[in-house]
């Protein structure tokens, strides 16, 4: 069933306004949907199954069939901060943390970044709409403003863990994280991975080293892998 994100105040106790033209097309013009169709609606909260009730040009109305409460999210939060890559590698792994459920993208800024990103914000956001439509999620993935590790408050976390390529601990995520840790921070570097330095602050902040195995996997790789990995241990 086609699925539309819409804001909650798009929403009223029976009913569903669609304002965006661009939603308005996709439903009318590629899924040639009309009255009486239904369609899925959800709004970071709720799922809604709803049924077209008026089409025009600029507004579509739907009734609210059915309110469901949302079975799609992770019952735990994954944040990710991640140096910044390539515009096409960065909107990869937008779309995919989304897919997984992720909540929250850190873009960093880190020494080894060369990547140049702008008015890029705009776009991710609706990269993360669409993938919300494809994979029915509920909850939106929220993409930070860019940052550096300075400014990311990690008591906010009950356990933070980094992935380092030259990692002598060598431990693994399932070793490290525990059922009692509900927001988990995973940070990995941009191409070129950490400074040395920025080893050391990240370890000033007790945040916990990983390492992937020998294999060097590229940062929007690895990223992936982590967050499947979580949300598998969790019982996604």
């Amino acid at each position: 069933m086609l699925s539309i994100v819409v804001d909650k105040k798009q929403i009223n106790e029976d009913f569903v306004i669609i304002s965006n033209i661009k939603d308005i097309r996709h439903l009318i013009n590629v899924y040639r949907l009309n009255v009486d169709d239904y369609f899925r609606v959800t709004d970071g909260e709720y799922q809604y199954i709803c049924k077209i009730f008026k089409v025009s040009k600029k507004e579509i109305l739907a009734k609210i069939e059915n309110k469901d409460e949302d079975i799609y999210s992770l019952n735990i939060n994954i944040d990710v901060a991640i140096g910044l890559i390539k515009n096409d590698k960065m909107s990869l792994l937008i779309k995919k943390l989304t897919e997984i459920g992720v909540r929250n993208i850190i873009p960093l800024k880190t020494e080894r970044v060369v990547v140049k990103i702008d008015n890029s914000k705009s776009k991710w956001s609706d990269i993360v709409t669409e993938s919300m439509k494809q994979c029915r999620a509920v909850k939106r993935t929220n993409i930070s403003e860019i940052t550096n590790l300075r400014q990311i408050d990690f008591s906010s976390y009950d356990k933070v863990i980094y992935l380092y390529e030259k990692s002598l601990e060598n431990k693994k995520i399932t070793e490290v994280i525990s059922s009692e840790d509900k927001n988990i921070l995973c940070i990995i570097g941009p191409e070129g991975g950490f400074t040395k330095n920025e080893c050391n602050i990240l370890d000033e902040k007790n945040a916990i080293q990983i390492s992937l195995g020998n294999r060097i996997l590229r940062a929007e790789t690895a990223a992936i892998v982590v967050c499947a990995i979580l949300s598998h241990s969790y019982g996604y």
